[in-house]
């Protein structure tokens, strides 16, 4: 039996891990559209803020490494058809080479793309010129010649998400001047803004000029070097810097699919069921190119390095005959931005309102552990939950990097998973030492403090 798998990252190469893992004798072959196998895009803003080195570094697994778990590769090789009733798919080398990969089931995991959010001028200019987006290990090794060879003193960031936070982050460490726009009232849109402030905050403090409510238009190359233009609070807007960064999210690749005959759905991703079935007979899809199964939300578009790993792992078991499922995404998120950590998982009051509950959300700052230990920090903590039954719906933290944010994130994840109400947070038997925590853990005083506040609202 052959399993052909198009895509390299993370939900293609947890196909092939999986599908080898329970029967080693199964025929694997991974089609990879670079030469790049398995490397953590997630890791890249650190390649540049040279904490992660070399580049090599990146990979989560070698090539051999790959290779020696029975999986064969096919590297710098891109998926042009798929020919469903014949089982079989269409490739061109890097030489411009067509051929055939004859299948019995095939999994599809070509991933997103860089948005570039209706911006003119970008089809014009190019990583020569300055102007960069930032998806692939291609992206990476052409904005660090850039780097290398111009020394820009200056850069322009558009977009505050989590991969523009980072790069503000890691420039800044690099000595350059950053601007970073945000079309939103606030940094990091995912959380609401009296958390993103915060986050804006840390920002400024480390050099970096944010501006929001900026709608960017276009970028075009100037005699003062690369010019921003738009909308600032509806008035027009100008900025120059000799380095701009497109960082404003992503769109799904789905044409493989799409031209094979597959739905797309929310975010014009591919539709798939919980077993990852595309409708297609014999191909499975997973990762950044489908729809997400969310599991308070329903079915959505969530794109997610986790979520990928665990869709592809399940298409991999499928693929040769299992019954497993995707359980679902909380949309559990964390970044790190200078000093500071910030968090969601689960539901805001707008999501929660959306998909039918009767949320409240209320905000706490508790330490991170006692007082009268050296060193705690406070943790602002937003709590949504719903008023009329009483269950978790959400949690968003911001504190600094040494307060386990991501440790008391995923407790606030896991009890989403098993649909905990806020008040039975308190059950929970959480660790504690004065220097790591309390007695009542930071997630509880939160969740207390939700409990008094929807109380009060009932009165």
């Amino acid at each position: 039996m052959h399993l052909a798998v198009i895509g390299g990252s993370d939900a293609g190469i947890s196909t092939a891990l999986r599908a080898r893992e329970l029967d080693p004798s199964m025929d694997v072959t991974v089609i990879v559209a670079d030469a790049y196998p398995n490397f953590s895009i997630c890791g890249i803003p650190y390649y540049f803020s040279r904490e992660v080195q070399p580049w090599r570094s990146l990979a989560h697994r070698t090539h051999a490494d790959l290779e020696a778990t029975g999986m064969s590769l096919r590297l710098n090789t891109l998926a042009t058809g798929i020919d469903v009733a014949g089982q079989r798919l269409t490739v061109r080398n890097e030489h411009g080479t067509e051929s055939t990969i004859a299948y019995d089931e095939l999994m599809v995991g070509t991933g997103a793309s860089p948005s570039t959010a209706g911006i003119t001028g970008l089809d014009q200019l190019g990583p020569n010129d300055g102007v960069h987006l930032l998806h692939s290990m291609g992206d990476t090794f052409a904005l660090e010649h850039y780097l290398d060879t111009h020394q820009p003193e200056t850069a322009i960031i558009v977009g505050a998400g989590y991969v523009g936070l980072e790069m503000a982050e890691a420039l800044t460490v690099r000595g350059l001047q950053v601007t970073q726009l945000q079309r939103g009232p606030e940094v990091l849109s995912t959380l609401d803004s009296e958390l993103g402030s915060l986050v804006h905050d840390e920002l400024t403090r480390h050099g970096v000029n944010v501006i929001t409510d900026t709608h960017v238009e276009h970028i075009s190359k100037t005699n003062s070097g690369l010019t921003v233009t738009g909308l600032q609070d509806g008035r027009p807007f100008e900025r120059s810097a000799e380095l701009v960064l497109v960082v404003v999210g992503v769109r799904p690749n789905t044409s493989l699919l799409t031209d094979a005959g597959a739905a797309t759905g929310p975010g014009d991703a591919v539709v798939v069921d919980e077993q990852m079935r595309t409708g297609l007979p014999h191909v499975w899809a997973a990762g950044d190119g489908i729809v997400t199964h969310h599991r308070l939300l329903g079915v959505t578009y969530l794109p997610l390095g986790t979520t990928a790993h665990k869709q592809g792992r399940v298409a991999g078991e499928n693929a040769i005959g299992g019954n497993a499922r995707f359980a679902g995404s909380l949309g559990t998120q964390v970044v790190k931005v200078f000093d500071l950590v910030a968090a969601r998982t689960g539901l805001r009051d707008q999501e929660a309102v959306a998909a039918g509950f009767r949320p409240h959300s209320s905000t706490a700052i508790a330490d991170d552990h006692k007082a009268y230990y050296p060193g705690a920090t406070p943790i602002s903590i937003r709590i949504t939950g719903a008023t009329d039954s009483g269950l978790l719906l959400g949690a968003q933290l911001v504190g600094t990097r040494g307060a386990e944010i991501a440790k008391r994130v995923d407790t606030y994840a896991t009890a989403l998973h098993h649909g905990m109400t806020v008040d039975a947070m308190s059950d929970l038997d959480l660790s504690y030492t004065p220097p790591l925590g309390s007695p009542w853990d930071a997630v509880q005083v939160a969740t207390q403090a939700w409990t008094r506040d929807a109380r009060s609202l009932t009165r």
